[in-house]
């Protein structure tokens, strides 16, 4: 197991590298965001791009799906997949219905109906997948907005991301290439310990 970056060979910072800038591309989006979205994106792809995730941490994301939506890099490496898939808006939506559960109650009201207008009406900039009777209950709640106010929506959306995204993001080759690169990283680093005591050794017998 790496302990650090800083403590790799050439070879396996240029690997972790080469994941970091593929995580950082795919984390870019050229469409309009609002301000809440541009700095929760800015938030999320500057944490993404800090570190490639260790073995541990991609080890439970391939054990649940829970591991990877409560991580915030395993949110981040996730989104970079759904928007290879043109379905980063499910997670988006999640993410603003959990950051909607700790507005204030005078802004509620304003909060929900930009959410709603954002990705639950038909015909909304980042419509995500729900059935109209979800739709309709949703925009019913508007009327009375509180925190529970996306509920529904947003454990049908979980669901979704759970039982069908999240399958084939397993299976995906950035999920399989940042294993590689824990696996290469560890090689290396095994190596270059090795070849560490090899030239202690050598100090102390005075190079016989």
């Amino acid at each position: 197991m790496c302990k650090g970056l800083a403590t790799l060979p050439a070879t396996c910072l240029k690997s972790a590298k080469d994941i970091k800038h593929k995580i950082s591309f795919l984390l870019q989006k050229p469409e309009p965001q609002t301000a809440d979205q541009k700095q929760m994106k800015e938030k999320t792809a500057a944490a993404a791009a800090k570190r490639v995730p260790t073995a541990a941490e991609v080890e439970k994301w391939k054990e649940s799906f829970t591991h990877v939506i409560s991580s915030e890099t395993g949110r981040a490496v996730f989104t970079s997949f759904l928007r290879s898939e043109f379905s980063e808006e499910n997670m988006d939506f999640w993410i603003a219905c959990e950051d909607y559960k700790k507005t204030a109650p005078s802004k509620l009201a304003t909060r929900a109906k930009q959410i709603y207008q954002q990705y639950v009406e038909a015909d909304a900039p980042n419509e995500v997948n729900l059935d109209a009777l979800t739709r309709e209950e949703t925009r019913q709640n508007l009327n009375n907005a509180c925190p529970s106010c996306f509920s529904d929506a947003q454990k049908m959306i979980y669901t979704l991301m759970e039982k069908d995204s999240y399958r084939r993001f397993l299976n995906s080759k950035l999920i399989q290439s940042l294993c590689q690169t824990e696996i290469t990283a560890a090689h290396e680093q095994k190596e270059k310990m090795k070849w560490d005591c090899a030239k202690n050794r050598e100090v102390l017998t005075g190079g016989a």
